[in-house]
């Protein structure tokens, strides 16, 4: 098993990405600790990886409030003696909007969970890193940030901050042994979808963002978990400071 033993962290796991990783790294012998808000959805998602034989557990926890999220991982770490891994994979997404009609409220909620929710991930989790001399920092980023669009200006700030944060943490972190990178999904089939599709039809919606995908389909959430998977193992040992597309050739 390529995760044996260890204590991954994966935020916004009670679905989608999150959830199609954590029941891939229980696979591969993880203990999954599940962090989300939606806390009925996060508990079925422990319930269900333990009914298969996997070890997990679910924190409700909203990712902007830096206070609940260093609770959670000192309870973790108190718990488990070890943070192996934190997978920063909470976030919101934006529908096409024109820049003068995002309103402030909006803005800071989403720059509220999409980063300063990695920036408290990440923070809670280096001391511990370090003391261990090793581990691996992971966060969901998107294409957006590299390839921003017309109409999602605010989610391609923030993920282009996500990007660039992974980058100095990657170079911050490397002489502790500490491995940082991100992935820049394409539109992925998940209940976030339609989140970006806002009013518009929902199959046209689809068939906008299909069009772009040169392999000719929307990214499925085990896509994005096997690539996390990948830059979580040994396998990955010498990756570091990488914004990794998985995106189907959108971004070539």
């Amino acid at each position: 098993m390529k995760l044996q033993n260890q204590v991954a962290i994966i935020t916004g796991a009670a679905s989608g990405m999150g959830k199609a990783a954590a029941e891939l790294f229980s696979q591969e012998g993880a203990h999954v600790v599940i962090v989300d808000l939606p806390a009925s959805q996060g508990e079925q998602v422990a319930a269900a990886i333990r009914d298969n034989g996997g070890s997990a557990e679910f924190y409700g926890v909203d990712v902007t409030e830096p206070s609940q999220v260093q609770g959670m991982v000192e309870s973790v770490y108190t718990k488990h003696g070890k943070i192996d891994i934190m997978y920063n994979n909470a976030g919101i997404p934006m529908a096409f909007t024109p820049i003068e009609e995002v309103d402030d409220a909006y803005y800071d909620r989403l720059m509220a969970v999409n980063v300063k929710g990695v920036f408290a991930g990440s923070r809670a989790v280096v001391p511990l890193m370090k003391k261990a001399g090793r581990g691996v920092i992971l966060t969901t980023a998107s294409t957006a940030g590299p390839r921003p669009r017309p109409g999602l200006n605010i989610y391609s700030a923030s993920k282009g901050a996500v990007i660039a944060l992974t980058k100095a943490l990657a170079l911050e972190l490397a002489p502790y042994g500490i491995r940082v990178n991100c992935l820049n999904p394409v539109a992925t089939d998940t209940p976030m979808l339609k989140g970006f599709i806002g009013n518009q039809d929902l199959e046209q919606g689809r068939q906008r963002f299909l069009d772009t995908i040169p392999l000719g389909r929307l990214a499925q959430p085990m896509d994005i978990a096997q690539a996390a998977l990948f830059l979580c193992t040994d396998a990955a040992a010498m990756i570091t400071g990488v914004d990794l597309e998985v995106d189907g050739g959108r971004s070539v």
